[in-house]
């Protein structure tokens, strides 16, 4: 369904996961931001991108490899792809296309496109690249932290900022890959508004923004929650932690993914005591 939509933008929301895709469109060029879950979704995001594209260049965005964000890669086949370096050298395609395949198999779903590791055609390797289409700037930055290969879209003059899996007024961070990178993704954010006027925010789950003080919000909780993740492993208290989780919207759900994130956190902090001398190993 579309869940938000202005003269530039159309946010389609999933029945699933609260999952969103962003349709930006402008004077230059119609931008495709993670185009999902189900067939008919899928379908209904390509035929409004058919109605409205006429003679414009089509970009396809990609915020991470996570599966349900690049499930609806065929079909656009028109489209120019763009994501970051660690995403084209993602050495899990094979795993991620079989997410994606048993997902389908499981519930019996048919596509009318083949299932696809996106083939990069503009590769975002840094803090700051830009893409321009005439008077359209796409500006990138990486955002890894969710998973190693994420990025940040913002397409100005707009002032839209494509967060990917970061800032949602729904989930608590999920960390696949690494908590130390994730606080300082969350942290570029700040230093992003900062440089670039940021209109409107759109995370990859929930609910679109456009008011200061509620993404700095996000922001905060964000941290918060890491923050809070570490001390209480650090202090044995996890109880409390998981009470929140268990006031989140969606708490069946989100308990499995709390309690991914305390393993890793644990292996985080396992390791990081193993690289660290004892007292009386420095004399």
């Amino acid at each position: 369904m579309i869940a938000y939509k202005t003269k530039n933008l159309t946010v389609f929301q999933s029945a699933l996961f609260h999952t969103t895709s962003s349709v930006v469109e402008t004077d230059d060029c119609v931008v495709v931001v993670d185009p999902n879950w189900l067939p008919q979704e899928v379908e209904a995001i390509r035929y409004y991108v058919e109605q409205i594209r006429k003679d414009r260049p089509l970009y396809l965005v990609f915020t991470h490899s996570d599966w349900d964000h690049i499930i609806g890669y065929s079909a656009f086949p028109s489209a120019t792809i763009i994501a970051s370096e660690a995403l084209v050298n993602c050495v899990e395609k094979d795993d991620i296309l079989q997410q994606i395949k048993d997902f389908d198999d499981r519930y019996y779903i048919s596509r009318d496109y083949e299932i696809a590791f996106p083939r990069v055609d503009i590769v975002i390797k840094k803090d700051g690249q830009i893409v321009t289409v005439g008077g359209t700037r796409l500006t990138f930055y990486l955002a890894p932290g969710h998973t190693a290969d994420g990025i940040f879209t913002i397409v100005e003059p707009l002032g839209i900022f494509i967060a990917g899996d970061y800032l949602s007024d729904i989930e608590f961070p999920y960390i696949y890959s690494s908590s130390v990178d994730y606080e300082e993704t969350i942290e570029k954010f700040k230093e992003i508004m900062q440089v670039h006027p940021i209109n409107l925010l759109i995370p990859g789950h929930g609910n679109v923004t456009t008011i200061q003080t509620d993404m700095l919000l996000r922001y905060e909780h964000s941290l918060q929650y890491i923050a809070s993740l570490r001390e209480s492993i650090v202090t044995g208290d996890e109880l409390t932690l998981d009470a929140f989780v268990n006031e989140r919207p969606f708490p069946i759900g989100m308990r499995k993914f709390h309690a991914d994130n305390k393993a890793l956190m644990k292996k985080e902090l396992q390791l990081k005591n193993a690289k660290s001398p004892h007292p009386s190993d420095t004399f």
